[in-house]
């Protein structure tokens, strides 16, 4: 008999993504008792299945009841197990929050706008959350070096930590620009992240660029190329995946 649980398992390990609309990957998503047989399976091997409702892709990461297992060190707390140096996580923080918090604010705001239309109508049908390409905005690596260059290593390590980020699936790099790519929305936490993010260390610069619920986007609010990233490190999570 066909094992679809290990299928899944054994795909999720091997190619560490799949699109949500993979036939298995919705059954877990959407399949009571399938999921939790997934779940038990994982969690007998210290893992977890890391899904969103608004995100296009699902992964495995580490359970939290093995965490201390796999990055607690002798000497340090270890924020990934994918070999990222401080300066990479750091960008990655910066980047996620950069796309991820726009994207999220327009879903949710697409969301509500078609929650409103559909109270008006008698027979208004539920429509998916959209996850479209377009709800992601594009970064310049130009003015992601401009802005954040002297606090993230240079052009050179900028340029290596891309590369990095680019191979473990975080972004895609195309016509020198940085785009979401697919395990970018699940690499932190969002319901505990971003409000972190929003209100801790990088709030000050962040804040000017990732518009909050009750304040529109202006690109009068850009901050200057080379404003500080202050205290970068203090906002560096445990990667999901």
């Amino acid at each position: 008999m066909h094992d679809e649980t290990a299928t899944l398992i054994a795909r999720l390990l091997a190619q560490r993504w799949l699109p949500r609309e993979d036939p298995l990957a919705r059954k877990a998503l959407l399949d009571e008792t399938f999921r939790e047989e997934l779940d038990r399976r994982l969690r007998e091997s210290g893992l977890c299945l890391h899904e969103h409702p608004y995100a296009g892709f699902v992964s495995l990461g580490v359970a939290r009841s093995a965490e201390q297992a796999v990055f607690g060190g002798h000497d340090s707390w270890q924020s990934t197990s994918l070999q990222l140096d401080r300066d990479a996580v750091a960008l990655l923080v910066v980047i996620w929050a950069l796309i991820i918090l726009p994207k999220r604010q327009r879903q949710l705001d697409r969301t509500q706008a078609e929650a409103n239309v559909a109270q008006a109508q008698m027979f208004a049908e539920d429509k998916p959350i959209s996850r479209e390409p377009t709800m992601s905005p594009v970064l310049s690596e130009r003015t992601l070096l401009a802005d954040f260059g002297d606090r993230l290593g240079g052009k050179t390590r900028i340029n290596i930590n891309l590369g990095q980020l680019a191979r473990h699936g975080f972004i895609v790099r195309r016509k020198e620009g940085v785009a979401e790519g697919p395990l970018l929305d699940l690499a932190f936490d969002y319901e505990r992240t971003a409000r972190r993010i929003l209100d801790g260390a990088l709030g000050d610069l962040l804040g000017h660029r990732i518009p909050r619920e009750d304040e529109p986007e202006s690109d009068d609010d850009l901050p200057e190329a080379g404003e500080r990233l202050d205290d970068a490190d203090a906002e560096e999570e445990r990667l999901n995946v």
